[in-house]
Protein backbone atom coordinates (compact mmCIF):
# COMPACT_ATOMS: atom_id res chain seq x y z
CA UNK A 1 0.00 0.00 0.00
CA UNK A 2 2.88 2.40 0.83
CA UNK A 3 4.53 1.73 -2.55
CA UNK A 4 1.28 2.61 -4.37
CA UNK A 5 1.01 5.84 -2.38
CA UNK A 6 4.60 6.79 -3.34
CA UNK A 7 3.89 5.97 -6.99
CA UNK A 8 0.75 8.12 -6.91
CA UNK A 9 2.60 11.10 -5.40
CA UNK A 10 5.44 10.82 -7.95
CA UNK A 11 3.00 10.55 -10.83
CA UNK A 12 1.00 13.56 -9.65
CA UNK A 13 4.20 15.57 -9.29
CA UNK A 14 5.31 14.64 -12.83
CA UNK A 15 1.95 15.63 -14.30
CA UNK A 16 1.99 19.01 -12.59
CA UNK A 17 5.59 19.79 -13.63
CA UNK A 18 5.63 18.51 -17.18
CA UNK A 19 5.09 20.97 -20.03
CA UNK A 20 4.23 18.34 -22.59
CA UNK A 21 0.79 17.99 -24.15
CA UNK A 22 -0.79 14.95 -22.46
CA UNK A 23 -4.01 14.99 -24.48
CA UNK A 24 -3.12 12.09 -26.78
CA UNK A 25 -1.63 9.83 -24.04
CA UNK A 26 -4.75 10.47 -21.98
CA UNK A 27 -7.00 9.34 -24.85
CA UNK A 28 -4.95 6.16 -25.28
CA UNK A 29 -5.10 5.37 -21.56
CA UNK A 30 -8.86 5.98 -21.52
CA UNK A 31 -9.35 3.57 -24.42
CA UNK A 32 -7.20 0.93 -22.72
CA UNK A 33 -9.05 1.38 -19.43
CA UNK A 34 -12.43 1.10 -21.17
CA UNK A 35 -11.32 -2.05 -22.97
CA UNK A 36 -10.14 -3.65 -19.71
CA UNK A 37 -13.41 -2.70 -18.00
CA UNK A 38 -15.50 -4.23 -20.80
CA UNK A 39 -13.48 -7.46 -20.72
CA UNK A 40 -13.99 -7.69 -16.96
CA UNK A 41 -17.73 -7.08 -17.27
CA UNK A 42 -18.05 -9.75 -19.97
CA UNK A 43 -16.64 -12.27 -17.48
CA UNK A 44 -18.31 -11.00 -14.32
CA UNK A 45 -21.87 -10.09 -15.38
CA UNK A 46 -22.97 -13.51 -16.75
CA UNK A 47 -21.49 -15.26 -13.69
CA UNK A 48 -23.19 -12.90 -11.24
CA UNK A 49 -26.48 -13.09 -13.13
CA UNK A 50 -26.40 -16.90 -13.18
CA UNK A 51 -25.66 -17.21 -9.45
CA UNK A 52 -28.32 -14.61 -8.63
CA UNK A 53 -30.95 -16.45 -10.65
CA UNK A 54 -30.00 -19.74 -8.98
CA UNK A 55 -30.22 -18.07 -5.57
CA UNK A 56 -33.66 -16.67 -6.30
CA UNK A 57 -34.79 -20.06 -7.58
CA UNK A 58 -33.91 -21.87 -4.35
CA UNK A 59 -37.16 -22.81 -2.67
CA UNK A 60 -37.83 -24.75 0.48
CA UNK A 61 -38.60 -28.42 -0.08
CA UNK A 62 -40.81 -28.67 2.99
CA UNK A 63 -43.09 -25.72 3.68
CA UNK A 64 -45.01 -25.40 6.93
CA UNK A 65 -48.78 -25.30 6.27
CA UNK A 66 -50.22 -22.20 7.94
CA UNK A 67 -53.37 -24.04 9.08
CA UNK A 68 -51.26 -26.32 11.30
CA UNK A 69 -49.96 -23.40 13.35
CA UNK A 70 -51.60 -22.64 16.66
CA UNK A 71 -52.21 -18.89 16.84
CA UNK A 72 -51.21 -17.46 20.23
CA UNK A 73 -50.99 -14.07 21.85
CA UNK A 74 -47.50 -12.65 21.54
CA UNK A 75 -47.26 -11.99 25.28
CA UNK A 76 -47.29 -15.74 25.95
CA UNK A 77 -44.63 -16.68 23.40
CA UNK A 78 -41.09 -17.39 24.62
CA UNK A 79 -38.03 -15.53 23.38
CA UNK A 80 -35.80 -17.74 21.21
CA UNK A 81 -32.00 -17.45 21.34
CA UNK A 82 -30.09 -19.37 18.69
CA UNK A 83 -26.45 -19.06 19.76
CA UNK A 84 -23.80 -20.50 17.45
CA UNK A 85 -20.38 -21.26 18.97
CA UNK A 86 -18.22 -21.82 15.91
CA UNK A 87 -16.01 -24.96 15.89
CA UNK A 88 -16.95 -25.98 19.43
CA UNK A 89 -16.10 -29.68 19.51
CA UNK A 90 -17.98 -32.51 21.19
CA UNK A 91 -17.02 -33.86 24.60
CA UNK A 92 -15.45 -36.89 22.91
CA UNK A 93 -13.36 -34.74 20.55
CA UNK A 94 -12.13 -32.53 23.36
CA UNK A 95 -11.06 -35.57 25.39
CA UNK A 96 -9.57 -37.68 22.61
CA UNK A 97 -7.88 -34.97 20.53
CA UNK A 98 -7.14 -32.22 23.07
CA UNK A 99 -6.95 -34.26 26.28
CA UNK A 100 -9.42 -31.85 27.86
CA UNK A 101 -12.27 -32.85 30.16
CA UNK A 102 -15.24 -30.57 29.47
CA UNK A 103 -17.55 -32.23 32.00
CA UNK A 104 -17.64 -29.18 34.28
CA UNK A 105 -19.34 -27.09 31.59
CA UNK A 106 -21.61 -29.93 30.46
CA UNK A 107 -22.69 -30.51 34.07
CA UNK A 108 -23.36 -26.79 34.45
CA UNK A 109 -25.70 -26.89 31.43
CA UNK A 110 -27.48 -30.01 32.69
CA UNK A 111 -27.96 -28.49 36.15
CA UNK A 112 -29.48 -25.39 34.56
CA UNK A 113 -32.05 -27.54 32.79
CA UNK A 114 -30.44 -27.93 29.36
CA UNK A 115 -30.73 -31.13 27.42
CA UNK A 116 -27.23 -31.87 26.10
CA UNK A 117 -27.30 -34.04 22.98
CA UNK A 118 -24.13 -35.97 23.76
CA UNK A 119 -23.92 -37.78 20.40
CA UNK A 120 -24.82 -34.84 18.17
CA UNK A 121 -22.88 -34.27 14.96
CA UNK A 122 -22.86 -31.52 12.40
CA UNK A 123 -24.81 -32.11 9.22
CA UNK A 124 -22.10 -30.47 7.10
CA UNK A 125 -18.41 -29.67 7.42
CA UNK A 126 -18.49 -25.89 6.90
CA UNK A 127 -20.30 -23.01 8.54
CA UNK A 128 -22.15 -21.96 5.40
CA UNK A 129 -23.53 -25.40 4.66
CA UNK A 130 -24.33 -26.22 8.28
CA UNK A 131 -26.20 -22.98 9.03
CA UNK A 132 -28.06 -23.11 5.71
CA UNK A 133 -29.37 -26.53 6.74
CA UNK A 134 -30.28 -25.66 10.34
CA UNK A 135 -31.88 -22.29 9.53
CA UNK A 136 -33.94 -23.80 6.71
CA UNK A 137 -34.62 -27.08 8.53
CA UNK A 138 -33.62 -29.19 5.54
CA UNK A 139 -30.64 -30.83 3.89
CA UNK A 140 -29.15 -28.73 1.13
CA UNK A 141 -27.87 -31.56 -1.09
CA UNK A 142 -30.29 -30.46 -3.83
CA UNK A 143 -27.91 -27.55 -4.47
CA UNK A 144 -25.56 -30.06 -6.11
CA UNK A 145 -28.10 -30.43 -8.93
CA UNK A 146 -29.12 -26.78 -9.09
CA UNK A 147 -25.62 -25.31 -9.02
CA UNK A 148 -23.53 -28.24 -10.21
CA UNK A 149 -20.97 -30.30 -8.32
CA UNK A 150 -18.09 -28.50 -10.04
CA UNK A 151 -19.42 -25.03 -9.24
CA UNK A 152 -17.36 -22.70 -7.07
CA UNK A 153 -20.27 -20.27 -6.59
CA UNK A 154 -21.03 -19.56 -2.94
CA UNK A 155 -23.76 -16.99 -3.51
CA UNK A 156 -26.65 -19.53 -3.57
CA UNK A 157 -25.43 -20.98 -0.27
CA UNK A 158 -24.95 -17.62 1.41
CA UNK A 159 -28.36 -16.48 0.17
CA UNK A 160 -29.85 -19.19 2.38
CA UNK A 161 -28.20 -17.60 5.43
CA UNK A 162 -30.19 -14.44 4.80
CA UNK A 163 -33.62 -15.41 3.49
CA UNK A 164 -34.27 -18.50 5.58
CA UNK A 165 -37.27 -20.47 6.74
CA UNK A 166 -36.99 -20.07 10.51
CA UNK A 167 -37.47 -16.31 10.60
CA UNK A 168 -40.14 -16.57 7.89
CA UNK A 169 -42.10 -18.83 10.23
CA UNK A 170 -41.64 -16.71 13.36
CA UNK A 171 -42.13 -13.22 11.90
CA UNK A 172 -45.93 -13.53 11.35
CA UNK A 173 -46.26 -14.74 14.95
CA UNK A 174 -45.12 -11.33 16.20
CA UNK A 175 -41.43 -12.07 16.75
CA UNK A 176 -38.82 -9.34 16.39
CA UNK A 177 -35.89 -10.71 14.38
CA UNK A 178 -32.52 -9.68 15.86
CA UNK A 179 -29.25 -10.63 14.16
CA UNK A 180 -25.92 -10.48 15.99
CA UNK A 181 -23.25 -10.78 13.33
CA UNK A 182 -19.69 -12.08 13.21
CA UNK A 183 -16.67 -10.78 11.28
CA UNK A 184 -17.33 -13.50 8.66
CA UNK A 185 -19.07 -11.56 5.90
CA UNK A 186 -22.01 -13.93 5.14
CA UNK A 187 -23.24 -13.63 8.75
CA UNK A 188 -21.96 -10.11 9.49
CA UNK A 189 -25.48 -8.76 9.05
CA UNK A 190 -28.89 -9.85 7.76
CA UNK A 191 -30.79 -7.44 5.55
CA UNK A 192 -34.11 -8.96 6.61
CA UNK A 193 -33.53 -8.55 10.35
CA UNK A 194 -35.45 -5.93 12.30
CA UNK A 195 -32.28 -5.16 14.25
CA UNK A 196 -28.65 -5.81 13.25
CA UNK A 197 -26.01 -5.76 15.98
CA UNK A 198 -22.31 -5.82 15.12
CA UNK A 199 -19.20 -3.69 15.14
CA UNK A 200 -18.16 -2.28 11.76
CA UNK A 201 -16.03 -4.79 9.87
CA UNK A 202 -13.40 -2.11 9.22
CA UNK A 203 -12.46 1.36 10.43
CA UNK A 204 -12.79 2.93 6.98
CA UNK A 205 -10.50 5.76 5.89
CA UNK A 206 -8.60 5.96 9.18
CA UNK A 207 -7.55 2.33 8.80
CA UNK A 208 -6.53 2.87 5.16
CA UNK A 209 -4.43 5.87 6.19
CA UNK A 210 -2.81 3.94 9.04
CA UNK A 211 -1.79 1.13 6.70
CA UNK A 212 0.04 3.55 4.38
CA UNK A 213 2.16 5.09 7.15
CA UNK A 214 5.28 3.96 8.99
CA UNK A 215 3.22 3.14 12.09
CA UNK A 216 2.04 -0.27 10.80
CA UNK A 217 5.55 -1.78 10.31
CA UNK A 218 6.70 -0.17 13.59
CA UNK A 219 3.78 -1.74 15.48
CA UNK A 220 4.54 -5.14 13.96
CA UNK A 221 8.24 -4.85 14.81
CA UNK A 222 7.49 -4.23 18.48
CA UNK A 223 4.71 -6.84 18.69
CA UNK A 224 1.89 -4.28 19.02
CA UNK A 225 -1.44 -5.50 17.65
CA UNK A 226 -2.08 -3.32 14.56
CA UNK A 227 -5.04 -0.97 14.47
CA UNK A 228 -8.05 -2.61 12.85
CA UNK A 229 -6.61 -6.14 12.94
CA UNK A 230 -9.06 -9.02 12.96
CA UNK A 231 -7.47 -10.06 16.24
CA UNK A 232 -8.15 -6.74 17.96
CA UNK A 233 -11.60 -6.22 16.44
CA UNK A 234 -12.67 -9.69 17.53
CA UNK A 235 -11.55 -8.94 21.08
CA UNK A 236 -13.79 -5.86 21.00
CA UNK A 237 -16.68 -7.58 19.22
CA UNK A 238 -17.20 -10.49 21.64
CA UNK A 239 -17.95 -8.51 24.85
CA UNK A 240 -19.95 -5.99 22.82
CA UNK A 241 -22.28 -8.71 21.53
CA UNK A 242 -22.57 -10.38 24.93
CA UNK A 243 -23.62 -7.07 26.48
CA UNK A 244 -26.20 -6.56 23.73
CA UNK A 245 -27.63 -10.05 24.31
CA UNK A 246 -28.23 -9.11 27.94
CA UNK A 247 -29.96 -5.89 26.86
CA UNK A 248 -32.24 -7.80 24.48
CA UNK A 249 -33.73 -9.71 27.42
CA UNK A 250 -35.34 -6.42 28.53
CA UNK A 251 -37.26 -5.97 25.28
CA UNK A 252 -41.04 -6.29 25.23
CA UNK A 253 -42.65 -8.85 23.00
CA UNK A 254 -41.10 -12.10 21.75
CA UNK A 255 -37.73 -11.97 20.01
CA UNK A 256 -35.92 -14.40 17.77
CA UNK A 257 -32.18 -13.87 18.18
CA UNK A 258 -29.56 -15.35 15.89
CA UNK A 259 -26.07 -14.82 17.37
CA UNK A 260 -22.96 -16.13 15.63
CA UNK A 261 -19.84 -16.17 17.81
CA UNK A 262 -16.55 -17.17 16.20
CA UNK A 263 -15.53 -18.91 19.42
CA UNK A 264 -13.55 -21.04 20.15
CA UNK A 265 -12.75 -20.54 16.45
CA UNK A 266 -9.56 -18.70 15.49
CA UNK A 267 -8.21 -16.05 15.99
CA UNK A 268 -7.08 -17.07 19.48
CA UNK A 269 -7.71 -13.84 21.36
CA UNK A 270 -8.42 -15.03 24.93
CA UNK A 271 -6.36 -16.94 27.44
CA UNK A 272 -8.21 -19.36 29.73
CA UNK A 273 -8.93 -16.57 32.22
CA UNK A 274 -10.64 -14.48 29.56
CA UNK A 275 -7.80 -11.98 29.28
CA UNK A 276 -6.94 -10.58 25.87
CA UNK A 277 -3.74 -11.93 24.33
CA UNK A 278 -1.90 -10.39 21.41
CA UNK A 279 -1.13 -12.22 18.20
CA UNK A 280 2.49 -12.51 19.27
CA UNK A 281 1.51 -14.06 22.60
CA UNK A 282 -0.76 -16.55 20.85
CA UNK A 283 2.02 -17.52 18.45
CA UNK A 284 4.25 -18.57 21.34
CA UNK A 285 1.85 -21.40 22.19
CA UNK A 286 0.58 -24.38 20.23
CA UNK A 287 -2.76 -24.31 18.44
CA UNK A 288 -4.05 -27.04 20.76
CA UNK A 289 -3.23 -25.02 23.89
CA UNK A 290 -4.73 -21.86 22.38
CA UNK A 291 -7.91 -23.70 21.35
CA UNK A 292 -8.49 -25.24 24.78
CA UNK A 293 -7.76 -21.97 26.59
CA UNK A 294 -10.15 -20.05 24.35
CA UNK A 295 -12.77 -22.76 24.85
CA UNK A 296 -12.44 -22.43 28.64
CA UNK A 297 -12.82 -18.65 28.33
CA UNK A 298 -15.86 -19.21 26.08
CA UNK A 299 -17.41 -21.53 28.68
CA UNK A 300 -17.11 -18.87 31.37
CA UNK A 301 -18.58 -16.14 29.18
CA UNK A 302 -21.50 -18.35 28.14
CA UNK A 303 -22.20 -19.38 31.74
CA UNK A 304 -22.41 -15.73 32.76
CA UNK A 305 -24.71 -15.03 29.79
CA UNK A 306 -27.04 -17.94 30.55
CA UNK A 307 -27.26 -17.02 34.23
CA UNK A 308 -28.30 -13.50 33.26
CA UNK A 309 -30.77 -14.53 30.55
CA UNK A 310 -32.53 -17.01 32.84
CA UNK A 311 -32.70 -14.57 35.75
CA UNK A 312 -33.79 -11.49 33.78
CA UNK A 313 -36.31 -12.90 31.30
CA UNK A 314 -39.97 -12.36 32.20
CA UNK A 315 -40.83 -15.70 30.59
CA UNK A 316 -38.38 -18.62 30.47
CA UNK A 317 -36.69 -18.37 27.05
CA UNK A 318 -35.82 -21.06 24.54
CA UNK A 319 -32.03 -21.26 24.22
CA UNK A 320 -30.20 -23.32 21.63
CA UNK A 321 -26.47 -23.48 22.27
CA UNK A 322 -24.98 -25.15 19.24
CA UNK A 323 -21.81 -25.51 17.21
CA UNK A 324 -22.02 -25.38 13.45
CA UNK A 325 -19.00 -27.67 13.07
CA UNK A 326 -16.19 -29.15 15.10
CA UNK A 327 -12.52 -28.10 15.03
CA UNK A 328 -10.39 -28.77 11.98
CA UNK A 329 -7.84 -31.61 12.21
CA UNK A 330 -4.17 -30.72 12.29
CA UNK A 331 -3.50 -32.32 8.91
CA UNK A 332 -5.90 -29.80 7.37
CA UNK A 333 -3.93 -26.87 8.79
CA UNK A 334 -0.70 -28.41 7.51
CA UNK A 335 -1.94 -28.26 3.89
CA UNK A 336 -5.43 -26.79 3.66
CA UNK A 337 -5.19 -26.12 -0.07
CA UNK A 338 -4.79 -29.80 -0.93
CA UNK A 339 -6.64 -31.46 1.94
CA UNK A 340 -9.18 -33.92 0.53
CA UNK A 341 -12.04 -34.87 2.84
CA UNK A 342 -12.65 -38.06 0.88
CA UNK A 343 -9.25 -39.24 2.12
CA UNK A 344 -9.78 -38.11 5.72
CA UNK A 345 -9.47 -40.76 8.40
CA UNK A 346 -12.45 -41.73 10.55
CA UNK A 347 -10.78 -40.01 13.51
CA UNK A 348 -10.43 -36.76 11.51
CA UNK A 349 -14.06 -36.95 10.41
CA UNK A 350 -15.27 -37.53 13.97
CA UNK A 351 -13.19 -34.56 15.14
CA UNK A 352 -14.71 -32.33 12.48
CA UNK A 353 -18.32 -33.43 12.80
CA UNK A 354 -18.67 -33.90 16.57
CA UNK A 355 -20.27 -30.78 18.10
CA UNK A 356 -21.71 -29.22 21.21
CA UNK A 357 -25.51 -29.17 20.97
CA UNK A 358 -27.64 -28.17 23.98
CA UNK A 359 -31.28 -27.12 24.32
CA UNK A 360 -33.08 -25.17 27.05
CA UNK A 361 -36.75 -25.89 26.38
CA UNK A 362 -38.98 -24.74 29.25
CA UNK A 363 -42.51 -25.95 29.99
CA UNK A 364 -42.68 -28.74 27.41
CA UNK A 365 -42.24 -32.50 27.33
CA UNK A 366 -38.59 -33.11 26.46
CA UNK A 367 -39.00 -36.84 25.86
CA UNK A 368 -38.83 -36.26 22.11
CA UNK A 369 -35.21 -35.14 22.43
CA UNK A 370 -32.53 -37.77 21.85
CA UNK A 371 -28.70 -37.90 22.11
CA UNK A 372 -27.93 -37.86 18.37
CA UNK A 373 -30.28 -35.04 17.32
CA UNK A 374 -28.50 -32.86 14.77
CA UNK A 375 -28.91 -29.16 13.87
CA UNK A 376 -31.16 -29.80 10.86
CA UNK A 377 -33.85 -31.05 13.26
CA UNK A 378 -33.52 -28.36 15.95
CA UNK A 379 -36.28 -26.04 14.79
CA UNK A 380 -38.44 -28.87 13.45
CA UNK A 381 -38.61 -30.22 16.98
CA UNK A 382 -39.02 -26.78 18.63
CA UNK A 383 -41.82 -25.74 16.29
CA UNK A 384 -43.59 -29.03 16.97
CA UNK A 385 -43.31 -28.52 20.73
CA UNK A 386 -44.23 -24.85 20.93
CA UNK A 387 -46.30 -24.07 17.82
CA UNK A 388 -48.29 -27.24 17.31
CA UNK A 389 -46.76 -28.07 13.93
CA UNK A 390 -46.40 -31.65 12.78
CA UNK A 391 -43.02 -31.57 11.08
CA UNK A 392 -41.37 -34.91 10.46
CA UNK A 393 -37.88 -35.25 11.94
CA UNK A 394 -35.27 -35.99 9.29
CA UNK A 395 -32.58 -38.69 9.52
CA UNK A 396 -29.53 -37.29 11.32
CA UNK A 397 -26.84 -37.46 8.67
CA UNK A 398 -23.40 -35.94 8.12
CA UNK A 399 -21.91 -34.84 4.80
CA UNK A 400 -18.51 -33.56 3.76
CA UNK A 401 -17.19 -32.30 0.43
CA UNK A 402 -14.15 -33.12 -1.69
CA UNK A 403 -12.17 -29.95 -0.99
CA UNK A 404 -12.66 -26.34 0.10
CA UNK A 405 -13.34 -25.23 -3.49
CA UNK A 406 -16.06 -27.74 -4.46
CA UNK A 407 -18.64 -27.31 -1.71
CA UNK A 408 -21.40 -29.03 -3.69
CA UNK A 409 -19.55 -32.27 -4.35
CA UNK A 410 -21.01 -33.92 -1.24
CA UNK A 411 -20.73 -37.42 0.12
CA UNK A 412 -22.24 -39.11 3.16
CA UNK A 413 -19.96 -39.96 6.12
CA UNK A 414 -22.68 -40.76 8.67
CA UNK A 415 -21.56 -44.37 9.13
CA UNK A 416 -17.96 -43.26 9.72
CA UNK A 417 -18.77 -40.77 12.48
CA UNK A 418 -21.52 -42.59 14.38
CA UNK A 419 -21.12 -44.80 17.39
CA UNK A 420 -17.81 -43.46 18.71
Amino acid sequence: MLSWAILFVCGAYFIMKTRRDLHNPTKVLNIVATFLLVISLINIVPYKLKTWLISRDIKSTDNIPADRVDSRKTDTLPDIYYIILDQYGSTGTLKQVYDFDNSEFINYLSNKGFYVASESRSNYATTGQSLAASLNMEYINYLSDKVGKESKARTPLYWMLQDYKVWHFLKPKGYTFIHLGSFWHPTSRNKYADININLPLSLGFSLLLYRTTMFLPIDRTFGITPLGSTHLRQQQRIPYKLDKLVEISDMKGPVFVFAHFLLPHRPFIFDRNGNFQSEKEAQRRSDAVNYVDQLIATNNMIKALIDTLLSKSERPPIIILQADEGPLPQRYWDDMRHFNWKQATEAELREKMGILNAYYLPNVDKSTLYPSISPVNSFRLIFNLYFNTDLELLPDESYVFTDRIHLYDLFNVTDKVQGH
